[in-house]
């Protein structure tokens, strides 16, 4: 079991309703949430995203990760961060960082960074710095990025990625179906068009390059896409909010217009 807490604000992020000012799903209550895991041996590992956890202070992040490294049932924490591909002077310019990453090794709990690389431009020299020295503090770099008409939507481009991010030494992760939310339509691109990118995309790359997963964030759960034929869509559970779907493969009519989940059935 998963717990997520705290957090650039990224146009395409369907979490950005969150930091509209007059929210009322925000909560900054930190402790308690920590006290809540304590007292829930089942929660194996802990997100801490958002937004951005690294706008965050040193201080606080220390702060966070400390009590969190106590809790004897952790396993592993990470951290999702686009930072690095932002603002990686925050990496680079800040020794006391370091400092997150080492409590978490020494107290025997995985540090896993999740970056969040959305296309080859933004592994500056600068970034890339900013990745070689997270990885000399010990942390396990991975990335994540969504599909974004415009972006990142035709095989070169993301194939590009893949092969520059293993370069470096970050794995490929995940490649998020964009949520349809407000404001985000024109970034979304068609289910099996995405089947398509992704598949030419891996043509011809290493394993280890090409192991990226495509998949949705559905309130149901995490779905991959696994495929398409002719006729058919084949999605698989990775997660699911309830326990009969856990890795269910689904069917579903092919519909070249469908943009998510909701759209298919």
């Amino acid at each position: 079991m998963t717990s997520r807490v705290c957090g650039s604000y990224c146009r395409f992020c369907f979490r950005k309703r969150l930091f509209i000012k007059g929210s009322t799903e925000v909560s900054l209550g930190i402790k308690e949430r920590v006290n809540y895991i304590r007292s829930h041996p089942e929660i194996t590992n802990v997100l801490l995203s958002g937004g951005d956890p690294l706008i965050l202070s040193t201080r606080k992040l220390i702060e966070l990760v400390s009590a969190l490294s106590e809790i004897e049932h952790l396993r592993f924490i990470r951290i999702g961060t686009k930072t690095p591909a932002f603002n990686p002077f925050r990496i680079t310019d800040d020794p006391e960082l370091e400092r997150v990453v080492s409590i978490l090794k020494k107290s025997g709990k995985g540090a896993y960074i999740v970056t969040q690389f959305n296309h080859p431009r933004e592994l500056t020299d600068k970034a890339k710095e900013a990745v070689k020295k997270l990885l000399s503090w010990g942390a396990i770099l991975l990335n994540q990025t969504p599909l974004l008409r415009g972006i990142n939507d035709n095989p070169d481009t993301l194939r590009e990625l893949f092969i520059s991010l293993v370069e470096i030494g970050i794995s490929p992760y995940y490649i998020f179906q964009n949520r349809p939310v407000l404001g985000n339509h024109h970034f979304s691109v068609p289910i099996t068009e995405g089947i398509r990118i992704i598949r030419e995309a891996k043509r011809g790359i290493s394993g280890l390059a090409g192991r990226i997963i495509y998949i949705m964030s559905h309130t149901t759960g995490k779905i991959e896409i696994v495929g398409c034929d002719e006729k058919q869509i084949y999605l698989k559970y990775h997660r699911a909010a309830n326990p009969e779907n856990h890795y269910r493969i689904l069917t579903v009519p092919r519909k070249d217009d469908a943009l998510w989940f909701d759209d298919l059935v």
